[in-house]
């Protein structure tokens, strides 16, 4: 009896030692054929783009080029021709032909089997900043020495970093000032912050440094429709009143104050509003 317990025990302890080695079985021909794709889709990939990279053998140049050599942009091309069809860096030579003077912006295309494409556009000037830079319709100065600055754009002047603020001030009055038959031909912002703006007629109107929006809103509800009937007689309106504007005449005399001003720009705001 005690033998066949004994017997027992050792065959219980036997089965347990067997389960416990027990390995679990590991799937191999998944994960294997899973490689095998991989490896295979990058050769492919790798072979076909070698079999693609062609050298290039035409490349076709677009734009306007009123400002921007042509030549300059052949040869920024030339020195980033350093690749087949498929191994050019496009990304390298667009950024080289927009570093290019009076360009605004480049685009570089593949031409299927061996050509490439590029197309550029020049900057548009919509203004001048300072004496000699030129400044386009987003606000950017783009040409700081500009060899030849068309004299009939409008200038912009202001502190250094004001570019934005003063040409937005400027877009914005563009259009508004059309409506009444006026245009800007300078806009100024002082260092202490104060803004005038002259108009192509000669007047001179002066903003000050305070509620700017709303003496721009003043002048051209009441004092552009007046300067546009008697530009020849007027010289300047100061726009520095609480509610109205003072008018300064060619002819030496007093200046008239109109709309109801309460006190002269002095009395109101001594020596803090440009």
């Amino acid at each position: 009896m005690l033998a066949a317990t004994l017997g027992l025990r050792r065959r219980n302890r036997a089965r347990v030692e067997r389960k416990r080695l027990r390995l679990p079985k590991l799937e191999f021909a998944p994960a294997l054929r899973a490689l095998a794709v991989v490896v295979l889709a990058v050769a492919l990939t790798a072979l076909l783009a070698l079999l693609l990279n062609r050298p290039l053998k035409r490349v076709t140049v677009d734009g306007a080029f009123q400002r921007v050599p042509a030549l300059e942009v052949e040869r920024a091309v030339r020195e980033h021709l350093n690749g087949g069809f498929v191994t050019i860096d496009l990304a390298a030579l667009r950024r080289a032909v927009e570093a290019i003077p009076w360009v605004d912006r480049a685009r570089v295309q593949r031409r299927w089997p061996d050509g490439l494409y590029v197309a550029v556009t020049e900057q548009v000037a919509a203004a001048r900043w300072g004496a000699s830079a030129l400044i386009n319709a987003r606000g950017e100065v783009f040409a700081v020495d500009a060899r030849h600055v068309p004299p009939e754009l409008p200038r912009l002047d202001g502190p250094p970093g004001s570019e934005t603020q003063v040409a937005e001030l400027y877009f914005q009055l563009y259009p508004r000032l059309l409506e009444t038959g006026l245009r800007a031909a300078a806009l100024r912002l002082s260092e202490r912050g104060a803004w005038e703006l002259e108009l192509a007629n000669g007047v001179v109107i002066r903003f000050g440094r305070r509620q700017l929006n709303e003496r721009v809103e003043r002048f051209l509800a009441a004092g552009a429709p007046l300067v546009a009937s008697r530009a020849d007689d007027i010289a300047a309106l100061d726009m520095r009143y609480s509610n109205g504007f003072a008018i300064v005449w060619r002819t030496p005399s007093t200046p008239t104050v109109t709309h109801q001003a309460s006190a002269p720009p002095q009395a109101q705001e001594p020596n803090n509003d440009g």
